[in-house]
Order: C-alpha cells, then sequence, then structure tokens
C-alpha cells in the first residue's frame, strides 16, 4: 500500500497549455525538480513528475486527447500545497525567478508561515511549514 514506507500516496495532477513553460517555473522559480518527462514525437509533454521533499506533482500537456486531458477540459485553476522548510528563502527564489507572489510570507495563527504564488497558467501554490502528520491506520 502507497505511503506505508515513506512513498507519497497523493499526487496532484495539473494539465498546461504549455507544461514545458510550467515545468521550467516550478523547477526553477519553484524548487521543484524532474523526476520523469515522457513527450510525444511532437514534443507535447505527455507525463511529467515533479518532485519536491518526499510529495510530488503529475502535469501533462492540454490538448493531448487522453482520457485525463479530456476529463480536465472544463477544469478551471488548482491549489496545491507544499511543505518547505525554509518559507522566507523559498519566496525569494520565487521572486527572484518572477513568480506572481499572492501573499507575501506570513505568520499564520496556527504556527505556520506561509506564501501563496500564481503560476503561468492560474493555478494557486501555497509554500509553508504547516506539516500535519497522517495517523496510521
Amino acid at each position: 500500500m502507497a505511503g506505508k514506507e515513506g512513498l507519497p500516496s497523493i499526487f496532484p495532477t495539473l494539465t498546461y497549455t504549455d507544461a514545458k513553460a510550467a515545468i521550467r517555473q516550478l523547477t526553477e522559480a519553484f524548487g521543484f525538480s524532474e523526476q520523469a518527462v515522457y513527450e510525444a514525437e511532437d514534443g507535447t509533454v505527455v507525463h511529467a513528475e515533479l518532485v519536491q521533499g518526499n510529495g510530488g506533482v503529475m502535469l501533462g500537456s492540454k490538448g493531448t486527447g487522453s482520457r485525463f486531458d479530456e476529463a480536465m477540459k472544463s477544469s478551471g485553476p488548482a491549489g496545491v500545497y507544499v511543505v518547505v522548510e525554509d518559507v522566507d528563502a523559498h519566496h525569494r527564489r520565487a521572486v527572484d525567478h518572477g513568480a506572481e507572489i499572492l501573499m507575501p510570507p506570513t505568520d499564520q495563527e496556527y504556527g505556520s508561515r506561509d506564501y501563496m504564488a500564481r503560476d503561468l497558467e492560474g493555478n494557486v501554490w501555497s509554500f509553508g511549514t504547516y506539516a500535519p502528520e497522517i495517523a496510521a491506520k
């Protein structure tokens, strides 16, 4: 069963009009690492996996005609929360790479420090220190 040995069991999945630009922004501005990128012969990103810490996100290009692409066709932007150790350093990196910041690093009442940014296609990314433990079942 996924998640039992430190493997993530939930991956946000997003589609982008320009998946290559999204991968550049997510790696350069938001500090993700490419784990896998699969392209069609025409250069369209069929599937990509980017990781940060012990979590990850999957993404691909819009317009591939896949079942997932069709299901996502009329969906709006998504929101993704990513746990990072140093919110201020992470924020500086995002600013240095021109990311649109929606909320600067802010101390929250519940003890977290977070900031929010929007990616090139409107998805909202929150980065912060809030990392709830998931009780084993």
